[in-house]
């Protein structure tokens, strides 16, 4: 299977990378062998990087899963999500199916459909889970919204095709990543105020322990002569944290927030322990 289209994420995810790959394209570099992203999400850095092998990771299974089927099944996945609707009373039925015995006979084929049609059709993309890991996040206002993007899907399978996928935590990496290997981290990112926490996109978010082992994980790398670059918020923490490395300042558009007058620009980070 070849096509021309250039490969795009196929999620609307929270912290997205999109917006930001001139910044981050310029800063990594190109001699590596293969490329690691333990915090996955939407991909944006990866699908614009072509064809280097790669090692994808994220701690989110139901995500892994579906880039698992886009890679290996996509012309089955294609046919399932056509079979959706955007209507409320059926988003409804789709999202609550988790709460019940039948979801559990679902193939894994039909699962990612449901999380890609789930994803296109809640409110702003965001991934949420209730206290019983139930997806809870209730339907977005659309005109039309694209269910099935079947071309980008193709391309996107082409690009997955070289591409180790595993759902893991972060650590994971620690023991297959070499001195010849890139190593991307964008974390859930350290909230600037109380009120603007967007970490849980697993059951067990993302809290400031975790936050000082993937820093302590950055360290153990340098160590080995391992190059890595890390996106986070601006806040106190993260620049304490960070402080021995490269630190760079880049304005960032927040589009996720309650408050339209608290969208807009703001400052993230983006660290690296290398020159380039």
């Amino acid at each position: 299977m070849q096509l021309n289209t250039k490969p795009r994420p196929f999620l609307k995810w929270a912290g997205g990378k999109s917006q930001l790959l001139p910044e981050i394209s310029k800063r990594l570099p190109h001699d590596y062998e293969q490329y690691f992203e333990p915090f996955l999400g939407g991909g944006a850095v990866f699908f614009s990087l072509h064809s280097k092998q790669a090692y994808l990771l994220d701690i989110n299974s139901e995500l892994i899963n579906t880039y698992c089927v886009v890679k290996d099944y996509v012309d089955e996945l294609i046919s399932d999500l056509k079979c959706h609707i955007y209507n409320k009373e059926y988003y409804y039925h789709i999202r609550n199916i988790d709460r019940s015995l039948e979801y559990k006979n679902w193939t894994n084929i039909q699962k990612a459909s449901r999380f890609i049609y789930l994803n296109k059709t809640c409110y702003n993309g965001l991934y949420r889970l209730n206290s019983k890991m139930q997806f809870n996040t209730p339907i977005g206002s659309y005109k039309k919204p694209t269910i099935v993007d079947e071309e980008n899907l193709k391309a996107c399978s082409i690009a997955l095709q070289n591409v180790k996928l595993i759902a893991a935590d972060f650590l994971e990496i620690e023991s297959k990543v070499t001195s010849q290997d890139i190593v991307y981290f964008d974390p859930p990112y350290v909230p600037l105020s109380k009120t603007a926490n967007f970490t849980a996109y697993s059951h067990n978010g993302f809290d400031e322990v975790k936050q000082v082992e993937l820093y302590e994980l950055c360290s153990r790398l340098n160590a080995r002569g391992i190059r890595f670059m890390l996106s986070n918020s601006s806040a106190p923490l993260v620049l304490e944290l960070y402080k021995s490395f490269n630190i760079e300042f880049v304005q960032a558009a927040r589009f996720i927030n309650s408050r339209s007058d608290k969208r807009g620009q703001i400052l993230e980070v983006i660290v690296t322990n290398y020159e380039y």
